[in-house]
């Protein structure tokens, strides 16, 4: 019978998904938002449990947690002047600190010393600033009693599950529409049954119509979620990237600010998921006051300014584009249908090479200005000739180049095969 039911609710949500998914494919990039008491500490999000930190001694932080009010405001801000599209913010981590005025446990933003609803700040600067709003949520709890003998103890699985039933119920109920719901760390339950998140997905998609619901709750709902690598789903599937700032700790850690990644950087992975019909999810660990962190803002920006400009490239539909193996070391693509955008990241000079393409193309220009670049085009090999010395963008450095092939381009990654490589 569970089976079944399983098998029935996901045919009714598949009928639905491109539907629902439609803004999210085309948004193409979002900020994540790792905030908690973990920030006080500075050693990563996970530093109760790597550290072995008693539970008494690390809820004491919840007494100091008294941010600045509004800070979402800053948060909400910078992901629109990133070019981001969407928002999703930790409402509670393993650490079982609840960021809004829930009912089902005093520990929580309103009943310590912040004294305010945190998620209700954050809702608000979304819809201020036109962003699409995303909720996180920790199966797994550190603080909750029943958190860790749910396992093996019938009573506290029960009242653990109602627990967590709860506060979802109360995140999709509280705050008007939400758009995502982004589950993490199913533990200790090793099913779905576990969880019973048939019935709490169900519940969700009945308050929420139009939520995406991402595969971590051990049902594979809309998305699948690629942690610390930007890597394509397979079959078709929908994905998002997360990664975090300083590719250390998603929580605040300003040991970490020297790791960070650049505009470049960014842009690099946003070009790998725009060329494989994905997302990325890029995170920002604020300060215990709710300041973002230095070192994002001006690399945010930069992206921000470059995608104003070459945005066209990542934004909307996009088919798969070819991999840059076998095409050009100066840089990769994404497309859409007969035209190839070309994110030159390595400008070669005066005269750049790019092959494996069997299809004919009918033109070549900058993106920016529309100015026009000769090219030649012989078998598998198109030169594009008389370029500028240097990069022509100002901004990162990577400049945007469009071809348009007569056709859908056909790419075959060492057409001709080099010598020596006949057997590679």
């Amino acid at each position: 019978m569970t089976l079944k039911r399983k098998d029935m609710y996901e045919k009714s949500v598949a009928q639905t998904r491109d539907k629902r998914m439609k803004w999210w494919r085309e948004a193409r990039y979002g900020m994540f938002v790792h905030w908690g008491l973990y920030a006080f500490l500075e050693r990563n999000e996970w530093v109760q449990a790597i550290e072995c930190i008693p539970v008494k001694e690390y809820e004491k932080l919840a007494q100091k947690f008294k941010p600045k009010p509004n800070a979402a405001r800053e948060w909400a801000k910078l992901a629109r002047d990133a070019g981001m599209k969407y928002m999703v913010m930790t409402t509670k981590h393993h650490e079982g600190f609840c960021l809004w005025d829930t009912e089902q446990t005093d520990y929580n933003t309103v009943k310590t010393a912040c004294g305010r609803d945190l998620v209700r700040e954050y809702v608000d600067a979304c819809r201020e600033f036109g962003l699409k709003i995303g909720f996180y949520y920790s199966l797994m709890d550190w603080h909750h009693p029943d958190g860790g003998r749910c396992a093996y103890d019938p009573a506290a699985s029960r009242r653990f599950l109602d627990f967590t039933k709860g506060c979802v119920r109360e995140l999709m109920s509280n705050y008007g529409k939400i758009d995502i719901l982004w589950y993490d760390v199913a533990l200790p339950f090793k099913s779905h049954e576990g969880w019973e998140s048939l019935a709490m997905n169900q519940m969700a998609r009945k308050l929420q119509p139009h939520i995406l619901i991402n595969n971590r709750s051990r049902l594979d709902e809309d998305f699948s979620t690629p942690e610390g690598s930007v890597k394509p789903a397979k079959s078709e599937r929908g994905w998002e990237a997360c990664m975090t700032f300083n590719d250390t700790s998603w929580g605040y850690m300003s040991a970490a600010a020297q790791d960070s990644w650049t505009d470049r950087d960014i842009l690099k992975m946003l070009n790998t998921a725009s060329s494989s019909c994905g997302n990325l999810l890029l995170n920002i660990g604020p300060a215990p006051d709710g300041s973002v962190p230095t070192e994002a803002v001006a690399p945010l920006k930069n992206v921000g300014k470059w995608l104003a400009k070459n945005g066209q490239a990542a934004y909307g539909k996009v088919d798969t584009a070819p991999g840059s193996f076998g095409a050009s070391a100066s840089g990769s693509f994404s497309r859409k249908g007969k035209r190839i955008y070309f994110w030159v990241r390595c400008w070669p000079g005066r005269e750049m090479g790019i092959g494996g393409f069997t299809t004919k193309l009918k033109r070549a220009r900058f993106h920016v200005s529309g100015k026009k670049i000769h090219f030649e085009q012989e078998g598998h090999r198109i030169i594009l000739k008389n370029l500028p010395r240097t990069s022509p963008d100002k901004i990162t450095g990577i400049t945007m180049i469009e071809l348009d092939f007569v056709s859908e381009p056909k790419h075959h990654a060492f057409a001709t095969t080099p010598p020596l490589l006949g057997d590679f």
